[in-house]
């Protein structure tokens, strides 16, 4: 790892981790509630009010049931020996229509025979399984029922019945009479609360087979053996919640018993269809954690790597000139001095120095002072190659490594430096006077130390001083 970028890396870490940890925790939070709004508040709730809009439809049909069973017509016909069957049909018949039944009946204990709205359907028996109803509601200790049953005498759907039993004056046990409505508002009800609110409603009987339901694989419990293990649980007569697993997926199930119809009302929901959002909010989340956390990261290490530039071109550069500065011209010089000395490729150096440069600090100011200087180094950056080494040695001092560059070129080099610089009209402007250079050449010699050379380009430039400045001198 660069340890420059270290620090970027770290923190880096630190936010993909806060921010994908954050996401985590307010996900599993917000699962938590969604469950916990589920088991306490949704399921029971659409329990509920299931429930209440059974009872509501009931009222009717229950009314209308107990009056049949106390009409003084239809006692009196039945004590009568059940003469003139198209009377009681007639009655049966304006029964339905008045008050919209699907069906009205009336069973006679005497001569166990059925008559509907249609007049006379069948005469019952105990061996006759769809009869069973009758002789189990007689058995009953209580005087009416509701239950779901599937006439196919009446109609193809289930029907909702609501039986009463009948009695004369002395007490004595003459019969049932009822009305059958369609139950296909509780269909209704359940495709409702399935497609609206993702919860599944069946009905049972206390056998655990389901009477209703929009599940055409389920006919009983015992056909889910997740809720099979379950089952006497779910059959009891308290409100009963769990959960179990199926096809990777928990659901969720809520049972009461429905004491009216002596039925079991079941509600489940799949978790996975109300943590949907969830799921995906979360995903949402965690991409633009991770696309902000990469971008503040691609940020960071961005100014990370042009602040280290910076830094480091101020360890190599002269902060005034931006050319190399003392020390990194040395490490240069040493390369390619190494460099020179196996691919026996020539190296020359020009010293130059700015004449009277102290009468310019002293009679124009330093602040002049500097300006010459940052002139003078465009010259310098203009006029040699991208592989030459330019240096301000210290001062007013410069220095040029030329590469593959031969003492007669360098010679001329020098020179042309020495005129441009003489002719700049910007130096020019600066002091309302030529600025002049001296520059001592040498050429790198085999046995050439890097001292070496760079004392003979100084002496020669020192000669060039004292021969009166303005000029080129080598070695």
């Amino acid at each position: 790892m660069n340890s420059k970028y270290y620090l970027a890396i770290v923190i880096f870490t630190l936010l993909l981790v806060s921010s994908i940890g954050n996401s985590v925790i307010n996900y599993n939070s917000s699962l938590g509630i969604m469950q916990k709004q589920l088991k306490e508040q949704a399921l029971p709730l659409s329990v509920a009010n299931i429930y209440k809009e059974m009872q509501k439809n009931m009222i009717k049909p229950y009314l209308t049931s107990s009056m049949m069973a106390n009409d003084t017509f239809l006692l009196q016909w039945l004590e009568n020996d059940e003469h003139s069957v198209s009377k009681v049909t007639e009655y049966l018949k304006k029964i339905q229509n008045e008050y919209g039944m699907l069906a009205t009946f009336l069973v006679s204990e005497k001569t166990k025979n059925y008559y509907t709205h249609n007049g006379f359907l069948e005469k019952i028996s105990p061996d006759n399984r769809d009869n069973k109803w009758y002789f189990e509601f007689k058995n009953l200790d209580k005087d009416h029922e509701i239950n779901i049953d599937l006439n196919t005498k009446i109609t193809s759907v289930p029907i909702m019945f609501i039986n009463f039993k009948m009695f004369n004056k002395q007490s004595e046990y003459l019969g049932a009479t009822g009305v059958g409505i369609e139950v296909s508002y509780i269909n209704n009800l359940l495709h409702t609360y399935e497609s609206k609110y993702k919860l599944k409603a069946s009905f049972l009987d206390k056998d655990g087979n389901y009477i209703m339901t929009h599940d055409s694989h389920k006919d009983c419990l015992d056909d889910v053996p997740e809720l099979s293990s379950q089952k006497e649980s779910i059959l009891s007569k308290a409100s009963y919640m769990s959960s179990y697993m199926s096809k990777g997926s928990e659901r969720l199930v809520h049972s009461t018993y429905v004491k009216e119809l002596d039925i079991y009302l079941i509600v489940e929901a799949k978790l996975s269809d109300f943590t949907q959002d969830i799921e995906d909010t979360f995903k949402m989340n965690i991409l633009l954690s991770l696309l902000l956390t990469f971008f503040i990261g691609f940020v960071l290490i961005n100014r990370i790597r042009v602040y280290n530039e910076e830094l480091e071109t101020l360890a190599k550069c002269d902060t005034l000139t931006s050319l190399l500065n003392r020390r990194s011209f040395e490490e240069q010089f040493s390369y390619h001095l190494s460099l020179s000395k196996r691919k026996n490729e020539t190296l020359s150096l020009i010293f130059i120095d700015v004449d009277n440069f102290k009468k310019i600090n002293d009679q124009y100011g330093h602040h002049i002072g500097d300006q010459v200087l940052e002139e003078f180094s465009n010259i310098l950056k203009e006029n040699f190659r991208k592989t030459d080494c330019i240096s301000r040695w210290g001062g007013e001092e410069f220095v040029v490594l030329l590469v593959d560059t031969s003492l007669d070129d360098a010679l001329k080099l020098a020179k042309k430096i020495r005129l441009l610089t003489e002719s700049s009209q910007e130096l020019y402007t600066l002091l309302n006077k030529p600025v002049t250079i001296s520059s001592g050449v040498t050429e790198v010699k085999d046995e050439d130390t890097q001292d070496s050379v760079i004392t003979r380009a100084d002496t020669a430039m020192y000669n060039a001083k004292q021969n009166g400045k303005n000029r080129v001198e080598f070695l």
